[in-house]
């Protein structure tokens, strides 16, 4: 029997998939448990030992978490000390010349390394990696030395242009390992090389800023789990959408900022290329936000642009999600100004949204939601003290309803469409923004709160079906089972493709793609196949945008470059620019160890299943919906048959979600349990 546990650690949830296969057949365990904020190796654990499972007999696990993305959303990070070329001491604090706040001389920014913990030395490349002002390594050793005096734990080596000639920091390095009392030593070239001073700089600091933060988590998981008996690998997810072996996750700890998310986004690609579906949104609204990204093609979009927080960009490549503060424990209020708003604070899961019972009492969207009768009272997870309808409506009453002078179910469903606002223009940021139809698209719905919302928010945006996955509020946990082992590089040229030399573009493709079959090769026994995909941001001379290009191959010739570019210009802007020279700025490579796929259909076993849609009724509940209440039919997901049918309004309750059937709106069960619902069905 190969056992195969996926886990991922929400801001509410801890959520596991255990997947078995043997001589006797296949199966699926399921656990979903409070998150341990103080020690997520505690839930993660408790997961665990929740399936009747022991932990030596499992044979891999992989885990999503949240650990360095909270870390630095949090500002409980390391203390670092950043040594750089001399002038360039505030290039972090500096930036972009931007503003915490668009409009306004208000807001303020601290750096994430405090200004005397940056040390300047004499040292300096030019663009072209020419040596202009050598390494003066007495300097080096005394700013080495200072920097552990002041308490630092980490430390970073960022000089100018070291992605044109990395030797300054190659020694630097070599240097400061011999003197630093850790090996949390973080080169900025080493992680990224990228041009721009700026971003490749916050990036090596975010990277030493959760690195101990990481490693001690990651060692203190990998310890507790062999004192109970696991001797098997343990595999963490990156936000790039694949995973990395916990013995060398912490070298390169930010690239696993995003990995909840991403892991989300790689279970939906799964499920959508076993449903035939090529073009989705992802919509995953879980306890504290909501996250949302693109699947074009089969494939999530990748982006290496994204800013965890105002000045902290980070330019790794991780699947491109963009996140809201709309979560299912956002809490709704009354501003300043009288009117109502959602978010971006948070109930968490302590206390927790008022329905909790663990001593919430501000309204929530989940709340909101068992006020309309979209969630069944008896039916939510992680109840400490019971708590009544009425008291819930009561605190919607006091707080929300007589302040705005609406009634107790308006005021709620303002909650909910003031809510679906927020994330309906999430879902534009990675659809219209860049040139998509949102109706091209089907809305991929999952997390614990995604299918309350799904069809609503979808008819808001003409999205013309709604796909809930089996298992949707664990869809996280499948991401890490599905995920293939995935390394992603970046090295900056920046030069003009007529001049170029395309034999360099050869090797550095080539040299990437053995970098990260070598790195890779760290989990052989898992990976059946691997697949190579080679890229290059490009743009027109004189812009600052950049056009990530698709390279079919490594010896790709220049003519076809310029025409990949200028075909994906034009898809992007609709324009030919054929009197402007293109520039070649980087070129990327993803090399994709691809790990044995998940029958997704095993999700609910198919024994439970009633022999029709009728016989899964379990009970009627009154549902606010377009203004008024409506008797809804309630039903039992699991026991669905495929094939069946459902007319909105309906609910669709199951352990790990509940989906809502609008009135007017179709669900069909798919061949492998997926929900399909077509949004205007009924009313087509």
């Amino acid at each position: 029997m190969r056992r195969v546990v996926g886990i991922d650690v929400g801001g509410t949830f801890t959520d596991l998939l255990l997947y078995e296969t043997g001589p006797g057949g296949e199966r699926v365990r399921l656990a979903k448990i409070p998150t341990t904020a103080a020690n997520q190796a505690v839930g993660v654990l408790g997961a665990i030992a929740e399936t009747g499972v022991a932990a030596a007999d499992l044979d891999l696990i992989i885990h999503g978490t949240t650990a360095t993305t909270n870390a630095v959303l949090e500002r409980k990070v390391a203390r670092v000390g950043l040594i750089t070329t001399r002038g360039f001491r505030d290039t972090l604090e500096l930036g972009r010349r931007t503003r915490p706040r668009p409009y306004g001389l208000f807001g303020t920014f601290e750096p994430l390394i405090p200004r005397e913990l940056r040390v300047e030395i004499d040292e300096r490349m030019s663009a072209r990696g020419e040596v202009v002002v050598p390494l003066d390594e007495t300097a080096l050793a005394a700013a080495v030395g200072k920097l552990a005096g002041m308490g630092c734990e980490s430390l970073v080596i960022h000089f100018l242009h070291s992605y044109a000639n990395p030797a300054h920091e190659l020694a630097a390095g070599a240097i400061a390992r011999r003197l630093w009392p850790n090996e949390y030593v973080t080169l900025g070239h080493a992680l990224l090389s990228e041009y721009r001073e700026y971003e490749r700089g916050t990036t090596a600091s975010v990277n030493a800023a959760v690195q101990p933060i990481l490693d001690r988590y990651v060692r203190r998981l990998q310890r507790e789990l062999e004192d109970q008996g696991f001797k098997r690998d343990l595999l963490v997810m990156n936000g790039n959408g694949g995973t990395v072996s916990a013995r060398v996750v912490a070298r390169d700890a930010a690239k696993t900022i995003m990995s909840g998310p991403a892991s989300g986004v790689m279970a939906a690609a799964a499920t959508l290329a076993q449903s035939g579906i090529k073009n989705a949104i992802t919509y995953d609204m879980g306890g504290t936000s909501t996250d949302v990204a693109l699947v074009h093609g089969g494939v999530p979009q990748v982006s290496a642009e994204l800013t965890i927080d105002y000045g902290l960009p980070i330019h790794v490549p991780m699947v491109d999600v963009r996140t809201v503060g709309a979560g299912g424990g956002s809490i709704a209020s009354i501003n300043a100004a009288g009117m109502l708003q959602v978010g971006p604070q948070s109930a968490g899961s302590e206390p927790g949204p008022i329905c909790y019972g663990r001593g919430g009492t501000l309204p929530t969207i989940t709340d909101a939601n068992l006020v309309l009768g979209r969630l069944d009272p008896d039916r939510l997870l992680a109840v400490s003290q019971p708590v009544t309808v009425a008291q819930v409506r009561d605190a919607f009453g006091a707080t929300l309803a007589k302040p705005l002078g609406l009634g107790i179910e308006q005021a709620a469903a303002a909650v909910i469409r003031l809510a679906n606002t927020h994330m309906a223009g999430a879902i534009r940021m990675v659809s219209l923004s860049r040139g998509h139809d949102p109706r091209d698209f089907t809305l991929f719905a999952f997390g614990g709160a995604g299918p309350l919302h799904a069809v609503a928010l979808a008819r808001e945006l003409g999205i013309p079906e709604v796909l809930v996955p089996a298992r949707p509020g664990l869809t996280n946990a499948l991401g890490c089972l599905v995920a293939d082992l995935r390394q992603d590089f970046v090295n900056t040229l920046n030069t003009p493709l007529d001049t170029v030399a395309m034999t360099e573009v050869g090797a550095i493709l080539a040299a990437q793609r053995e970098r990260g079959i070598a790195i890779n090769a760290e989990e052989q026994s898992e990976i059946v196949e691997t697949t190579v995909l080679h890229g290059a941001d490009m743009q027109f001379r004189g812009q600052t945008h950049l056009i990530r290009v698709a390279i079919p191959r490594a010896d790709v010739s220049r003519e076809e470059l310029q025409a990949l570019f200028e075909e994906a210009y034009f898809n992007r802007f609709q324009v030919r620019l054929p009197e402007i020279k293109a520039v070649l700025v980087n070129l990327v490579t993803s090399v994709i160890g691809r790990r044995r796929s998940f029958p997704i259909g095993a999700l609910i076993e198919g024994g439970g299943r009633a022999a029709s849609a009728a016989a899964a009724i379990i009970a009627e509940r009154e549902l606010f919906a377009g203004g008024r209440w409506h008797l809804a039919r309630v039903f039992d997901r699991v026991k669905l048959p495929i094939g069946a049918r459902i007319e909105g309004p309906a609910i669709v309750q199951q352990v790990d979600a509940t989906t809502v059937i609008e009135p007017g709106s179709v669900a069909t069960v798919d061949a492998i349990g997926n929900l399909r619902i077509d949004v205007f069905g009924a009313s087509a």
